[in-house]
């Protein structure tokens, strides 16, 4: 819920998963959120970054590691267009 500022005043907002587009509960103790930095032609972190969360299930069944390549390679298309 947002104010007449514009500015979030809700106590929780909840996450969702990057992968499964489903909502990260609370309770969920095995999710995780990625910060992956963004680099300049040089290779030097420029302060930006891009964040992907991922539920506990996606996790336990092994599939944390493709999906986050199948996401950063989706973004990086998008991105590049």
């Amino acid at each position: 819920m947002q104010n007449d500022e514009g500015q979030t005043v809700d106590l929780y907002i909840p996450r969702k998963c990057a992968w499964t587009n489903k909502l990260i509960t609370a309770k969920d103790h095995s999710s995780i959120q990625l910060n992956i930095g963004h680099l300049d032609a040089n290779g030097v972190y420029n302060g930006t970054y891009t964040t992907f969360a991922l539920t506990g299930r996606v996790r336990s069944q092994g599939e944390a590691d493709s999906s986050i390549d199948v996401l950063w390679k989706k973004k990086s298309i998008e991105a590049s267009q």
